[in-house]
């Protein structure tokens, strides 16, 4: 008789096989009901719907959204397919988001089947598919963007609902900024008779200062014989200018979503003290608020560690041969830490001086993640190759609706990022948006809270604030804020979080032991 370790091996290995595959929705009748109840009683699979599975990891929390929003759009694709074949797409509104690379799990998410029963399918944690029944276009202007049916971005521009400009202005602007030439709107302006979406899409072109574009399209459809009056959908001008020769949507996104948060920042954040005199008294209070800082953003991330385990492997009074499990991993990741910290200080010290913050983050941050993995490589957990350079595939973040950017992304988006904080005037926005946006782009497979924590207290010395201390008690409203100006692009409640911290720091300094968990200190 098979032991019951065995019997799971077995099961196991079917499914394995369904995912070597690439499958991931997982239907009831691609596994025999004694290998679907044992995999669903262990963990390894969970339940979507009635009839449809996904796969996931058993040591996962009660509650754990990970595994399903890393599915989602495999999922649902999948799932569509089976029920329509290909006579489905995904809403113009959704596929716009698509095209330029926003990938955030949507609510519920909108399509077109002319099989569609106009309701709502529900699916895990409050998300839900509605299929909408409405004729899709013609296959010329359907394409399938990661395994998502999606309508073409010059007839997704045009069907997009008149409102997705004002509701959703950051996204579509992208979207337009990627239409090079006026041709690409215009055959099917024209073969759908679109007289008055033609004067919407023409003002929409001009609001982001493309008029060549916006003058060919009305001249046009007036030489056709249409009346087309030119209107302007958009109900703000652009924050930022948008470069007719940068057409990549995620460096647009960027930049736009910089300029609206920007306001919001300077609304809410203290006003700078300004470079202190005393360089060597700032860095000697960087220095004292290590242990706590060490113990609060390494206990964010999950590990366990303690004000004695961070105090002895600053001194080197630590062998991590001796741990075993949890505890070399947390020993290795407080090593990480110091030596991260102190090539953090020595930036800390070069911006103090005068040097430029942007410049110093863009020449530095490699070396700080450098360090902050150099044990795990010393250790042979990972490969000297790990730590070269940005991530090289997907990547997702626990309990998180927002997809970073594909790993093509990054490499345009980086560049970027760092153009705007050098670029910055104002210290605040700096400090603010310097570390939502690193933690929004995660360029890293692990480590982006850490790096993006220290990148906020460099960003913090460019300004003359304090080193900010982020607490692990409030690790809750912390990710919750930063998780809202992703989804939401609000980033008011992150901004007012850390103006009370540094508002806090300014009206308590000293000693910051205090933040470490009774019993920990």
């Amino acid at each position: 008789m098979a032991k019951p370790a065995n019997k799971l091996a077995e099961s196991l290995g079917v499914l394995k096989s369904l995912q070597d595959t690439g499958r991931v929705a997982i239907r009831a009748n691609n596994l025999s009901r004694v290998h679907r109840e044992r995999l669903l009683k262990n963990g390894f699979i969970r339940e979507v719907m009635k009839g449809w599975y996904i796969p996931a990891r058993p040591d996962g929390a009660a509650g754990e959204s990970t595994d399903w929003y890393a599915s989602f759009w495999s999922f649902c694709s999948a799932y569509l397919s089976e029920r329509f074949g290909d006579q489905w797409c995904l809403g113009a509104e959704q596929s716009l988001a698509l095209h330029i690379g926003n990938w955030t799990v949507p609510r519920q998410l909108l399509v077109r089947a002319p099989k569609g029963n106009n309701k709502p399918t529900g699916l895990l944690f409050d998300t839900s598919i509605f299929d909408m029944r409405l004729e899709i276009p013609a296959e010329a202007d359907v394409e399938t963007l990661e395994g998502s049916r999606v309508i073409r971005l010059p007839a997704a521009l045009i069907h997009c609902a008149p409102g997705q400009f004002a509701t959703r202005p950051v996204d579509t602007r992208a979207a337009l900024a990627m239409v090079q030439d006026a041709s690409e709107v215009l055959v099917r302006l024209l073969d759908g008779g679109h007289s008055r979406v033609a004067g919407r899409l023409a003002g929409a072109f001009r609001n982001i200062g493309r008029s060549q574009i916006a003058d060919t399209i009305i001249e046009t459809m007036r030489s056709a014989g249409y009346t087309t009056v030119e209107s302007d959908p958009f109900t703000d001008a652009p924050p930022v200018v948008i470069s007719a020769r940068q057409i990549s949507p995620a460096v647009n996104r960027l930049r736009m979503m910089w300029g609206l948060m920007r306001n919001d920042v300077l609304e809410r954040f203290p006003k700078p003290p300004g470079l202190p005199p005393d360089i060597e008294g700032y860095l000697d209070e960087v220095e004292d608020a290590y242990v706590t800082d060490a113990y609060n953003s390494l206990s964010i991330e999950g590990y366990r560690v303690s004000a004695d385990l961070i105090e002895r492997v600053r001194s080197g009074d630590w062998n991590p041969d001796e741990a075993s499990g949890h505890e070399h991993r947390d020993a290795l990741a407080a090593r990480g830490y110091w030596q991260a910290f102190q090539k953090v200080r020595e930036g800390v010290d070069r911006i103090l001086r005068g040097e430029n913050a942007g410049d110093v983050t863009e020449n530095n941050h490699r070396v700080w993640y450098r360090e902050l993995f150099g044990p795990s490589v010393v250790a042979g957990i990972l490969k000297p190759a790990d730590l070269a350079g940005y991530r090289n595939g997907a990547v997702y973040i626990r309990h998180s609706m927002h997809v970073p950017p594909r790993s093509e992304a990054v490499r345009e988006l980086m560049p970027a990022f760092m153009d705007q904080l050098r670029e910055e005037d104002e210290p605040a926005v700096r400090v603010v948006l310097g570390h939502f946006f690193f933690v929004y782009i995660h360029p890293y497979f692990d480590g982006n809270g850490r790096m993006g924590r220290f990148l906020m207290n460099a960003m913090m010395a460019s300004g003359g604030y304090p080193w900010n201390v982020i607490p692990v008690a409030e690790r809750a409203r912390y990710l919750e804020a930063l998780e809202f100006a992703s989804v939401k692009q609000d980033i008011k409640p992150f901004a007012d979080f850390l103006a009370e911290l540094v508002t806090q720091h300014k009206e308590s300094p000293g000693p910051v032991e205090s933040l470490l968990n009774p019993g920990q200190s």
